[in-house]
């Protein structure tokens, strides 16, 4: 292997163990080849950026320190993970990133034996690498289990769940900090990287174990004082003392950039018997690429880009996104209500908060990765007399279950729930996919819960949520743009529970829940065309139920199809139940139900997830033009076709 600078390394690398048998000095080159080609693929595919970016270097440290996949390697959340996944044999796919077919943006444990847990939601690595380090501890097998995580995962209280129960790990747990905007650090230099180094040395640590011996038969007293004091001293020079309380044994904090600084650290905590240890790095995210440097997200997130410039692909001008509609109307509804607040889980832009703080910076809050107390947050305030609205995509939502049962709805307090990215969400995949909040929320007592079928039904939920004090609402609705309709500049106040008919027929029922109304009118263009009269009704309401439009539209129609953007358990059972419960069924109703199919559907093009959930108009059209045949024939058929 030639050591020339102009050798494409990358071209070597394969696996980790291909990496390992490089020299030390050869690992500068590689990392940069690595960042062109992270930044080259990404160029293609769009996706996260900036974060990759920034552990470029620590990527190859971890990977050159220790012997992956034996010692198991997690990554918190794992949009991180592009240069982990170049160099574990998957270079030759890093451009079908987030594509049908193509690899995950995420860790996925079914990709790669190198991703031995996935991971999109924060703040779970510690707490699975705890499990790897136990198991193997209890196996008595060799191999560590190192987690790396953000600063931002540590506003997640599960963070420290974890941490507190490490102990018991020992040295086959480690936890690097990727310290990424420099919240936790003081500045690093060569000063704090030669203490590092010190701190985790074997001669440090054998001299460290050696006095903790000679106090401990003096006096159990001096032990404790001995054991304060260091930890303290260390505490006050590098920032360590939280985690010190933990149980964690610190070292840092050092320049996650600077490879000469990282490999001998990583090296000593490698082969120390102290333990667990949590290393604390210190990264720039948007790491060696201008154009993420110069921004103010650091390219978190993005489009195809021009790799040049920098200059990201943009979408053409259309309808507004639904999370602007929702932000720019609770600010105008704001405007003339003091009561209203806002709360999110770390995603201001994503949610339309980031409108809402603009106008109102004092009633905005950004509580970090940290839904529980998001929720029960919004509860203190509805006790006392606030109205909040509490704006959280539907996939983070369910961590936050227990805190939407006991905090607020056996208490019947009126939080108002956004929830964004309802529904399938493309590239994102079944990590971020909203497929239950329907079915995890309408099955609670007390709840009102609505789905806008367009961005005009948003402003009229909004207001309705807004105004509706008797308890907890809330309302759904997808990622992306709304489907052009103009936006009401007065809002209307919805009846709660009451649905409404968008085209009058006789044959057919549509029953549509969300916007998937826009596919249920096609379909019924088609069923028309067939001589087929066709009735669609947008319900509005998954609960409570439209139960007098449901019955009208059973009772007077041959077939009746519900379709929803949920998984089963939300409005196709809940109008079977209702159908059930009346006897509607036994007077030979032909009754379908449509909703997302019972499996985690990989990352797409949204349209293409939809056709192969089986939720489009032509599906819709069969669904009906089945279940008539069947009634012709006098055949029973079950609940969906």
């Amino acid at each position: 292997m030639s050591d020339r600078p102009n050798t494409p390394l990358l071209d070597t690398v394969d696996t980790p163990a291909h990496l390992r048998k490089l020299k030390p000095e050869q690992l500068r080159q590689l990392s940069d080849e690595l960042r062109e080609e992270m930044i080259s693929a990404v160029g293609v595919t769009g996706g996260h950026l900036g974060s990759g970016l920034g552990v470029v270097e620590l990527t190859v440290a971890i990977h050159y320190v220790f012997e992956t996949p034996r010692d198991r390697l997690i990554w918190d959340v794992g949009h991180q993970c592009y240069p982990h996944k170049i160099i574990t044999g998957r270079r030759d796919r890093i451009r079908t990133l987030r594509t049908g077919g193509g690899l995950s943006g995420f860790t996925k444990r079914s990709e790669s034996e190198y991703d031995p847990f996935g991971a999109a939601h924060s703040s779970t690595s510690i707490s699975a690498a705890l499990g790897f380090a136990t198991a193997n501890k209890l196996k008595n097998q060799p191999g560590r289990a190192i987690a790396v995580i953000g600063d931002g995962a540590m506003s997640a209280g599960m963070a420290y769940e974890a941490m507190n129960n490490a102990e018991a790990a020992g040295n086959r747990l480690i936890v690097i900090l990727n310290d990424n905007d420099m919240s936790i650090a003081p500045p690093v230099g060569g000063l704090s990287a030669y203490l590092a180094r010190v701190v985790s040395s074997s001669e440090y640590l054998g001299l460290r174990n050696i006095a903790r011996k000679i106090v401990r038969r003096i006096s159990s007293r001096l032990t404790s004082a001995a054991s304060k004091a260091e930890e303290y001293a260390r505490g006050m020079a590098t920032g360590g003392t939280l985690f010190e309380e933990l149980g964690f044994y610190y070292v840092g904090p050092i320049d996650g950039h600077n490879l000469d600084h990282l490999i001998p650290v990583l090296e000593n905590v490698r082969d120390t018997e102290e333990g667990p240890i949590l290393v604390h790095v210190v990264t720039k995210k948007g790491k060696g690429y201008a154009p993420a440097e110069a921004a103010a997200d650091k390219y978190h997130g993005v489009q195809k880009f021009d790799v040049i410039t920098g200059t990201q692909a943009k979408a053409p001008p259309g309808p507004p996104a639904y999370q602007n509609v929702f932000g720019e109307t609770l600010a105008r509804l704001a405007d003339t209500d003091d009561r209203i607040v806002a709360i999110t889980a770390a995603m201001p832009s994503g949610t339309g908060v980031d409108k809402f703080a603009k106008a109102h910076p004092d009633r905005a809050f950004d509580v970090g990765i940290a839904e529980q107390h998001a929720v029960t947050f919004a509860a203190g305030l509805a006790a006392q007399g606030m109205r909040p609205f509490c704006a959280i995509y539907s996939t983070f939502l369910q961590r936050a279950y227990d805190q939407v049962v006991h905090d607020v709805a056996i208490q019947n307090l009126p939080v108002r729930f956004a929830i964004d990215r309802a529904g399938l969400v493309g590239a994102d995949g079944a990590t971020h996919a909203g497929s239950f909040d329907v079915t995890y929320l309408a099955t609670l007592p007390n709840f009102v819960v609505m789905a806008a079928a367009d961005e005009a039904e948003l402003v009229h939920m909004t207001y309705t949520a807004a105004e509706h004090d008797s308890g907890p609402i809330a309302v759904r609705y997808p990622r992306g743009n709304g489907v052009g309709v103009p936006l009401p500049e007065v809002p209307q106040l919805l009846e709660i529970g009451k649905g409404r008919v968008v085209r009058e027929g006789k044959k057919v029922a549509i029953l549509s829940l969300g916007t998937r109304l826009a596919e249920a009118l096609k379909a019924a263009d088609t069923l028309d065309a067939r001589g087929l009269s066709t009735t669609v009704a947008d319900l509005r309401f998954a609960k409570p139920l439209d139960e007098e439009l449901i019955r009208r539209l059973l009772a007077t129609h041959e077939v009746a199809v519900t379709i929803e953007e949920g998984a089963i358990g939300g409005l196709g059972a809940h109008v079977l139940t209702l159908a059930s419960d009346e006897g509607l069924i036994d007077s030979g109703l032909k009754l379908r139900t449509m909703r997302l199919p019972d499996t985690f559907q990989d990352q797409d093009k949204p349209e293409k997830q939809y056709d192969e959930a089986g939720l489009n108009a032509e599906h819709i059209v069969e669904t009906a033009l089945k279940a008539l045949r069947h009634n012709s024939a006098g055949v029973v058929e079950g609940a969906r076709a």
